[in-house]
């Protein structure tokens, strides 16, 4: 269901859309809150009942579709991950822009333990591949683009072009370990709910790609040794629950060094109308450019 007609798109053209969506799909827009704002706005509707995402533009548009037919996919294997509302066909497309609805789980604020992450991930690797077709891991796939339209300083661009370009050689040398298969792709804490129950729920399901697994493990590596956002026991208990340990693998220094070019041009494009977001990329650049220390970078 698509109306034409496009918009910059900030936090407030997003809450906009998202009110014409809930007309579109009949949902009450009660009591909205965005929660955070990316790829996609991220909103909380009637408390929490109810979650929505607004994708930034029309090119989220593939990945949010992939993302309904992963979310179809996963409950019938009985995996629990998120679920979408029954409302009219998703997504619902306005001015361009993809909006989805979800059941919201429990506070929305509760997340697993690194244990039940581990377990988690190595459930979803061994699923059988889902009966539809998914695209192949590109991690540099959307730097240009978020470079480009970033609001950051010409010499902050370069520099980010030019360790995207070096990394992506290097990317291209790589032997992985782990056999290839789906992956969620943006695998970390953040992403792992609990529902009202209190069992943990994957969300976020429009990253899904086939590629090597080493991907999906590195997100939690890097938030305990390079950020310690988890502890030592967290992250051993993430490594028992899984059964393997990236960090191990010879090539662990490369994909990080990926996921940190990418965590830096995500937040960028936020610069613009975000001073803290501005404040903080250039605080990142700056410890790539010199290779210091990644433990003061802030979580968004």
């Amino acid at each position: 269901m698509t109306t034409t007609e496009r918009t910059e798109f900030d936090a407030g053209a997003a809450g906009a859309i998202l009110r014409r969506a809930c007309e579109v799909a009949d949902v009450e827009p009660d009591g909205i809150e965005m929660l955070r704002f990316g790829d996609h706005a991220v909103f909380r509707i009637d408390g929490g009942r109810i979650v929505s995402r607004v994708g930034r533009g029309p090119d989220r548009l593939t990945s949010v579709r992939r993302e309904v037919a992963v979310a179809e996919w996963l409950p019938a294997e009985g995996y629990p991950a998120a679920r979408l509302v029954t409302v009219a066909e998703q997504p619902v497309v306005v001015q361009g822009h993809p909006v989805t609805f979800w059941e919201g789980l429990a506070d929305g604020d509760t997340y697993a333990s690194t244990g039940e992450m581990g377990v988690l991930l190595r459930r979803l690797h061994e699923l059988e591949p889902p009966p539809f077709s998914l695209p192949l891991l590109q991690p540099f796939d959307r730097v240009a683009q978020r470079l480009k339209r970033a609001a950051i300083p010409d010499t902050t661009r370069a520099f980010l072009r030019s360790m995207a370009d070096d990394l992506a050689a290097e990317y291209g040398r790589l032997r992985f370990a782990l056999p290839a298969g789906h992956l969620h792709g943006d695998f970390n804490v953040g992403n792992v709910l609990r529902d009202a129950a209190g069992r943990p729920n994957i969300i976020d399901l429009d990253g899904f790609v086939t590629g090597p697994r080493e991907w999906d493990l590195m997100q939690t590596a890097m938030y305990y040794d390079s950020f310690g956002w988890h502890t030592e026991a967290e992250y051993a208990d993430f490594v028992a629950g899984y059964g393997f340990d990236v960090r191990e693998w010879s090539g662990y220094t490369v994909l990080r060094s990926i996921r940190e070019l990418l965590m830096v041009t995500w937040l960028s494009q936020n610069a613009g109308t975000n001073p803290r977001a501005a404040e903080e990329v250039e605080k990142r650049v700056e410890s790539l450019r010199s290779g210091g220390s990644r433990r003061d970078w802030a979580p968004f």
